[in-house]
């Protein structure tokens, strides 16, 4: 039976007793709403962890001011179920009182590769993240701590964070998750309409493409991303916000496909924003 923890104080005593027994924790972080691709984390988590923490917390501070904090999924009971099929030891669900409490004020800011894609779109997202973030990896003391690849960008930006800051816990990026259909499991697929989720199929269907052109030896940069816009372009009920190419993990600016460069892509279905990436790889 999963234990379910609230208070930070009964967090921190309960992973006391645990590494005073030198047990290995694994820590899976999420906002609830709990999907495959979660549960494959917690799953990756219990493969190579004697205990494993689950955080369900809906952070406030990475939402912007018109984003869906309000209208995040909360699905307690059913995540609970979930978290307890996977193997998950222990449920964190801290109240927002108690993770920033009045007169709190301190943030964790890390710069570069926070600043092109989403952090490009979602000013303040990434502050929010890596703050809640590290504020957990306090409460927990993970040895290994799990994301996964289809929010790429976020797992760059707590690489680094962990590295320069001497945190002493691993950063574990496991692949996507999809459907059979393709579409990369989210929270936030709930939100679309039938119409609008057969039209997100574009998303992964443009990245395959862009994996096959480079399997077929196209190594330049301007060129895939215009074709992957130009295929998502063309779905009428795709709003793109951005495709871009990366090299991967530096998310520096790249001309020519060489090793390892990461496709993103943040798209809009009516108000529902989803994103998606590949990493791609040039094998001379």
């Amino acid at each position: 039976m999963v234990t379910v923890i609230e208070s930070i104080s009964e967090m921190r005593e309960f992973i006391k007793q645990v590494k005073l027994q030198n047990k290995r924790v694994g820590f899976v972080p999420t906002m609830g709403a709990l999907h495959e691709g979660h549960l494959t984390l917690m799953r990756e988590a219990q493969s190579v962890s004697d205990i494993v923490v689950a955080s369900i917390f809906v952070n406030p501070t990475q939402f912007g001011p018109n984003e869906d904090y309000d209208a995040y999924p909360r699905t307690w009971q059913e995540d609970i179920t979930a978290c307890q099929r996977a193997g998950v030891d222990v449920v964190f669900r801290p109240r927002v009182v108690d993770m920033y409490p009045e007169g709190w004020g301190t943030w964790i800011s890390v710069e570069q590769v926070t600043e092109k894609l989403c952090g490009q779109t979602r000013p303040g997202h990434f502050r929010g993240v890596a703050t809640v973030v590290t504020k957990l990896f306090n409460i927990v003391q993970p040895d290994k701590a799990f994301f996964g690849q289809k929010d790429a960008q976020q797992v760059v930006v707590l690489m680094k964070m962990v590295r320069d800051l001497n945190m002493n816990v691993e950063i574990v990026m496991v692949p996507i998750v999809r459907d059979e259909d393709g579409l990369a499991k989210s929270s936030r697929n709930t939100y679309l309409t039938a119409d609008q989720r057969t039209a997100a199929l574009v998303l992964s269907c443009s990245l395959a493409f862009a994996q096959q052109l480079v399997r077929q030896g196209q190594r330049d940069v301007d060129f895939i991303r215009n074709e992957v816009q130009g295929k998502i372009g063309a779905e009428p009920l795709a709003n793109v916000e951005y495709v871009e190419i990366y090299s991967f993990p530096e998310l520096q600016e790249v001309r020519t496909v060489s090793g390892k460069v990461l496709l993103a892509v943040a798209v809009k279905f009516g108000a529902t924003r989803l994103i998606d990436n590949i990493i791609l790889e040039a094998k001379e």
